[in-house]
């Protein structure tokens, strides 16, 4: 009995003592308990791009599997390289060239930032680092719009310049203090964790490019079956998990908010796959695990611009409807016969408009009533909804036109679209010399 005791005791001292220590502030200002979650939360969204590349893999060609999981991958490295140089300065800085993008030559290689603690308690490293994780996604989720069909080092330049001239000022716009759309409104243009800034301009920008790019050779007469779904399904399974810091790590804290944003991410993601399978037994006679699947993307996207903003029921909405206007968006993509390779558009464009759209109508009261004060006396929901509309036209407008001047620059440079025999060979040994499936032909 008396052992019972010292074991309760030493239970109480974990939970009750640790939940103290991890609330509590260091010598330097540090808030222990909100770094350590948004650590976890940067290893997270980064555990979403190999989740993205096993997800994307399984759904091409077996000849074009590591070809199309490089795009990811390489992302990892270009874009968290242009991060560091330029991009967090780009971003975050003070406004300059009129608003188009930020600058502050401190985040020029992070050099100014080595021991400061921002308001919320954590050291800025940590903030840009986790920043930094949504600049690589972004590129990797618009390449599979034109996956199997472009050469490696012309997507290389592409996502280089892309980061540059389109992530990075979009990401000013939204979520800098200084930004316009962050400013338009009395709450702002609400993004909360990146629907407009990354899936709206992943899913528009991807739609551009594949567009001027032309078809697969061969689509949509030859039939293009997925290499690997099982694959596939563990993507999915990797990126519902590596969402939970996607979107609750965009609280910036450790808290109720982080509690509301996580919350509605799960619900969001189980409405979304619910709805697919009723929509695709109900129209195809099955329920397909790529339909499980994209439908756990949809419900994600869908709730992104939103996660902190609506309740449960909300998300359970949006979720909902984010499926099946992605699963319409997939059905008119085959009518039209435009190759959208792994339905960038389909799912995260479409997704983010709806998100972003739509959210005004869910938004908890507390949310209207903070922004009603701020404005002085009254803020409606048709207001909110106006200030979305813009934000998203802004989003689209600028990814499209920005998007095709840069794929016209790399194509007639350097080359994009891949050469016939090139793209016949797969891009896996024309590329990068290997095979994704060699143990298949070892012997």
């Amino acid at each position: 009995m008396r052992r019972n005791r010292l074991y309760l005791a030493l239970l109480c001292f974990l939970v009750f003592g640790a939940s103290g220590v991890a609330s509590a502030h260091d010598g330097n200002g540090v808030d222990s308990g909100t770094t350590a979650w948004m650590l976890t939360s940067t290893a997270l969204v980064l555990l979403m791009v190999p989740g993205l590349a096993m997800f994307y893999g399984g759904l091409v060609r077996t000849k074009n599997v590591l070809g199309t999981m490089m795009h990811a991958f390489s992302a990892m490295g270009i874009m968290s390289v242009l991060w560091v140089i330029v991009g967090y300065s780009m971003s975050f800085g003070e406004n300059v060239l009129g608003g188009w993008c930020g600058w502050n030559s401190d985040y020029l290689f992070l050099a100014g930032i080595d021991d400061r603690i921002m308001d919320e308690g954590i050291p800025e490293y940590v903030f840009s680092m986790f920043q930094g994780k949504f600049a690589i996604i972004t590129p990797a989720l618009l390449a599979g719009a034109f996956a199997e069909r472009v050469t490696f080092k012309g997507y290389a330049f592409f996502i280089t310049l892309w980061g540059i001239l389109v992530y990075n000022p979009l990401c000013h716009w939204v979520w800098a203090d200084d930004g316009f759309l962050y400013n338009m409104g009395a709450n702002g243009a609400i993004d909360f964790a990146g629907g407009t800034v990354v899936h709206i301009s992943a899913g528009v920008g991807g739609l551009v490019a594949a567009l001027y790019l032309g078809a697969r050779r061969g689509y949509p007469k030859t039939a293009m079956h997925p290499s690997n779904l099982v694959m596939t399904m563990i993507g999915a399974g990797l990126l519902w998990v590596g969402w939970f810091g996607f979107n609750a790590g965009s609280s910036v804290s450790s808290g109720l908010s982080t509690a509301q944003a996580l919350t509605a991410t799960q619900v969001a993601a189980a409405s979304g796959a619910l709805m697919w399978m009723i929509i695709e037994g109900r129209h195809q006679g099955k329920a397909t695990a790529l339909g499980f699947a994209s439908g756990i993307l949809a419900g994600l996207v869908a709730i992104t611009p939103a996660a902190g903003v609506v309740r449960p029921a909300g998300a359970l909405a949006l979720g909902a409807m984010g499926s099946v206007l992605c699963y319409l968006a997939i059905q008119m993509k085959n009518r039209l016969g435009y190759d959208d390779s792994l339905d960038a558009f389909g799912i995260h464009g479409v997704g983010g408009i709806v998100g972003a759209l739509l959210l005004t109508f869910f938004i908890r009261p507390s949310w209207m009533e903070e922004a009603a004060t701020a404005a002085g006396g009254s803020w409606t929901v048709l207001q909110q909804f106006g200030v979305q509309i813009t934000a998203v036209l802004v989003a689209i407008g600028y990814a499209a036109v920005a998007t095709y001047l840069i794929v016209v620059l790399v194509d007639k440079t350097i080359g994009l679209r891949a050469p016939e025999k090139d793209e016949m060979a797969g891009l896996d040994t024309t590329y990068h010399g290997e095979d994704g499936y060699g143990m298949l032909n070892a012997g």
